[in-house]
């Protein structure tokens, strides 16, 4: 409550009177990055404006998991500053739609789901403030709560593969008033940073299940270093 007080009320208040502070180095910024953060979390980018990983489903990514990028996601998820979604946001929006991978047509966007205990303590999904900043530069629909988080699961990062997998199995559920309203509708998934893909992939098998295609995965980040040029897909 404290923090949705914050959030929400005095903290716009402030900002009427004081120049807001850049969340990665404290300076003085004129939007959600000062102009030198801004600069450093774009050397995080992958060149051409984002990479993919190809496979049955592929996945787009706009920049490597490291240093001002690294950061800035930290920062988003556990200080409190759910405003970064915004400018990472358009951004994947921007590379994306430049990509070879990009498709519109009847395209929905879905948000990885938090579970509800885990959102009520930090106050937001930040899965769900990308795909909603995500939609408004590309015109796509959202489904908020098309999925829905039901197993409340440990941190992955300390995990094998194998541990991520059946951590991850059948945490997801989907919800039948999204079936029923867009049946002929493809997915794209959206979240913060993709690792082994666990977590994706076990909502893209809930979704397929329900008869829905996926035909895309979004993410600010990926912990993968690419060993070799992936073949670009044509759309």
């Amino acid at each position: 409550m404290i923090k949705f007080i914050w959030r929400k009320i005095l903290k716009p208040f402030l900002n009427i009177f004081l120049k807001p502070k850049c969340p990665l180095c404290q300076r003085s910024a004129d939007r959600e990055f000062c102009q030198y953060c801004e600069q450093q979390v774009w050397h995080c980018q992958f060149p051409g404006g984002g990479e993919i990983f190809s496979g049955k489903v592929p996945v787009f990514i706009w920049g490597q998991y490291k240093d001002s990028l690294k950061q800035a996601i930290a920062a988003m998820k556990y200080k409190d500053h759910p405003q970064i979604a915004r400018p990472l946001a358009y951004w994947l929006a921007d590379g994306w739609l430049a990509s070879p991978v990009v498709t519109l047509d009847k395209v929905v966007v879905i948000p990885i789901p938090m579970h509800k205990k885990k959102q009520r303590e930090r106050g937001f999904n930040q899965a769900e403030l990308l795909a909603n900043s995500f939609c408004k530069a590309t015109g796509l629909q959202i489904w908020r709560n098309a999925l829905v988080r039901v197993k409340q699961t440990q941190p992955l990062y300390s995990l094998s593969p194998g541990e991520r997998l059946e951590t991850v199995k059948d945490a997801f559920l989907l919800r039948k008033d999204f079936r029923n309203s867009c049946p002929r509708a493809s997915v794209l998934l959206v979240d913060d940073v993709y690792t082994t893909g666990a977590t994706v992939n076990s909502a893209i098998e809930v979704l397929r299940k329900g008869g829905i295609k996926v035909v895309g995965v979004l993410a600010i980040a990926t912990t993968t270093k690419p060993t070799a040029k992936k073949p670009r897909l044509k759309s």
